[in-house]
């Protein structure tokens, strides 16, 4: 039995065809593309705010992962960069999205004891309580009392902060 294919309606000698679909693997991807990310994930780690800005404006997804499941914002975040931090979240970014290993942007820069970028995502909504460990107990195990404090925490009192 053979299905007729169907109509946009307008004109019935016309057939609608699917859109090509989204690769399902980044296997399956063009070298371009891949060289692209590639890119995108060191403008990220090395701070270019403003290249990184015009790639957003251009449609790069605000949520692009690496394989590791790190996003643009978790590596700006990682390494310290408070003003691309702040770009990432003022472009759409989730602040909140989880890596492969289960840790948020807020935990990693709380870990490396990034004061300014931890106020950026906390203030651009980032929730302290998500991941393994979360933002709360690494500022609580590594004594970051600023941290703390910010987030409303006191030391010793919820959190890794307790003896």
């Amino acid at each position: 039995m053979s299905v007729p294919p169907q109509t946009n309606g307008a004109n019935p000698s016309t057939t609608n065809t699917l859109p090509p679909q989204p690769p399902q693997s980044p296997s399956d991807l063009p070298p371009a593309a891949l060289d692209l990310a590639a890119k995108l994930f060191d403008l990220a780690r090395n701070g270019s705010t403003d290249t990184l800005q015009a790639y957003l404006s251009a449609g790069v997804p605000r949520n692009l992962t690496n394989a590791s499941g790190d996003t643009l914002l978790m590596l700006a975040a990682y390494h310290g960069h408070a003003s691309t931090t702040k770009a990432l979240l003022e472009a759409g970014s989730d602040p909140n999205v989880l890596n492969g290993r289960g840790q948020s942007p807020i935990a990693g820069a709380v870990f490396k004891g990034w004061d300014d970028v931890v106020r950026v995502l906390y203030e651009g909504g980032a929730d302290i309580s998500l991941g393994q460990p979360n933002a709360v107990d690494c500022a609580g195990m590594f004594k970051r009392e600023a941290m703390l404090k910010l987030f409303g925490v006191e030391l010793g009192r919820g959190g890794g902060g307790e003896s």
